[in-house]
This record gives C-alpha cells, structure tokens and sequence, in this order.
C-alpha cells in the first residue's frame, strides 16, 4: 500500500517537474448548470430606458443634424494650482451660510488646531462629488462627442457626463441622486455653459466640510483661451438657499496636459499612498517630502 501511494503521487509530481499543474488529492467537482431562458419582455425590461429620446451613444443621435460644437474640450486637464495649494477650494469668499455651514467653519477650524481630521470623508472612500472632484490634485480626461461630454477623473476613475444633445432634466420624481448629479449643456457663443441638479447629500461636502442639502445646483461656463487653446477657465455658481444665502461663486482654471493619461484608480490599501484624506497617504506624503513642497510643514 506504501508503494502504490507512492506511484500515486510520483505522477504529479513529476509533471509538475515539466511545469505541469499539480492537482495531487483535489478531485474537481462536476459543474452543471440550469439555464432558464429569459423572455423578450424580461430581456427589454432589464435595460433602462429613457422615456422618448435616444442615449447620447445612439447612432442616430450622434449622426443627428446639429450645428458644430464651437469649441472641443477634448484633452486631459489639470487644475492650476500656481496660486497656491489650497486654491483647489472654492473658497473664500464665501456666502452667508446657515447654522450648519457655519458649524462647520467653526469646527474644521478647531480641528485643525488640534490636529484632527474633520469630515475628510474621501478618506473612507466615499465619493468626492461635484463640485470638489474637479479640482482633486489629479488629471481628468474630457471626452467631447457630439451629443454628450465625458469626464473621467484621475482620482478614483469618478465618472461624469454633460449632455449636450438638447434633452431636458430628468423628471424629479423619476431621477435618483448621485454625488456627480446629472448634467445637461448648452452653447453660448463660444461658451459652454452647464446645470447640474439631483445631488446625493450623504457625505457629500463643499471646502472644510460644507454640507450641501437636495436643492443643491451648480452652474458652470467653460471656456478656452491660449494660443494653442491650453488653457480651460471655468466660472461655478453654486446655490443652495437651504445652506446659504444667494450665490456663491468661484472661478478656476485648468491646463491641458498632453503627455499624461488616466490609469485605473481604486480606493484600496495600495492607492490610499496616494490619497492625503487617509492616515497611509498623510504619512507618505511627509516621507516624500511632499507636504513640504506644499509648505505645509517646515
């Protein structure tokens, strides 16, 4: 019995040797599987659908008669940070904010001090949203088509996308909120002008962690200048009379960086070196040297 375990396990062995698998001792089950065919109303049915009008990736809607775009956004851009680090923040100025606004000013303030992190949710790997993930530290790549505009965003791969293929809203009743809200474009001349509505507000915060309520909106008008068109300004007006008073208004620039692209990025352990809201990525930016740069510590 000895030999013939032997025998048994010398085969494996040996074709491991070949660099054969070795499979010594695992029997592999047999795998059957009961395929239910779906019907065609079920297979319809699992699509979303928009009630009356085409998605922007249409083939009809893209070869749909239409003036031309007078300008194309197209190209990876980056937030002008030549002002200074913190000019990733929309403010100040700031409006008149309500009770939360302000207890929020007052709180990331004292946290600060004491050296704590407040309402640095991203850190949690909750999504940064509109308008803060336009002006994280990383690239975005705009993708200008004729009915829609897509943004992909280096950090975290956020995606978002303008229409601008002449639909409305969604109905309020119908749409479900999300942290980037739902864009719809229109021209101006040479300006791009865009509404965002229907916000996620869970977690969702503006600078030093102003909260934003559902009847959160943002307009933005984008525009190009340079010789070579790199550089992309974008006036916001952001309103919420739930959170503050009148607008609050910001102006921010982008330039286009031709020789960087956008890689996957996940909020797991190994990214998080990268993303200063967590203890890892604070901890690695000091050893860089990086917040120095930033002249954040002597």
């Amino acid at each position: 019995m000895v030999g013939a375990a032997t025998s048994l396990f010398a085969l494996p062995a040996s074709s491991q040797d070949d660099g054969g698998l070795d499979t010594s001792g695992i029997e592999q089950p047999e795998v059957e599987r009961v395929y239910t065919p779906l019907t065609a109303e079920r297979l319809e049915a699992m699509v979303p659908k928009h009630p009356g009008y085409l998605g922007a990736l249409a083939p009809a809607n893209l070869n749909a008669d239409r003036p031309p775009a007078p300008i194309d956004i197209t190209g990876t851009w980056f937030i002008d940070l030549s002002e200074g680090f913190a000019h990733y923040l929309f403010g100040p100025p700031y409006p008149r904010f309500g009770p939360e606004g302000v207890e929020a000013l007052i709180e990331s303030a004292r946290a600060e001090e004491e050296g704590r992190r407040y309402r640095n949710s991203v850190g949690d790997c909750w999504p940064l949203g509109m308008p803060m993930i336009m002006t994280r530290v990383w690239p975005h790549a705009f993708i200008q088509l004729p009915t829609a505009i897509y943004m992909i965003s280096g950090f975290n791969n956020s995606v978002r996308t303008i229409f601008i293929d002449g639909r409305d809203f969604t109905d309020p009743d119908l749409v479900v909120p999300s942290y980037n809200g739902e864009s719809v474009g229109h021209w101006e001349g040479d300006t791009l002008v865009v509404e965002t509505r229907y916000f996620e507000t869970d977690h969702h915060w503006i600078d030093s962690g102003i909260p934003i309520s559902d009847e959160f909106s943002i307009v933005e008008r984008f525009s190009l200048s340079g010789a070579d068109n790199e550089v992309m300004t974008v006036e916001y007006v952001l309103t919420d009379p739930q959170m503050w008073e009148g607008e609050w208004r910001s102006t921010k620039q982008f330039t286009r960086q031709d020789y960087t692209d956008i890689n996957e990025s996940q909020c797991i352990y190994a990214y998080n070196a990268n993303l200063p809201g967590t203890e890892l990525g604070s901890e690695e930016a000091e050893e860089r040297g990086t917040s120095e740069v930033e002249g954040v510590i002597e």
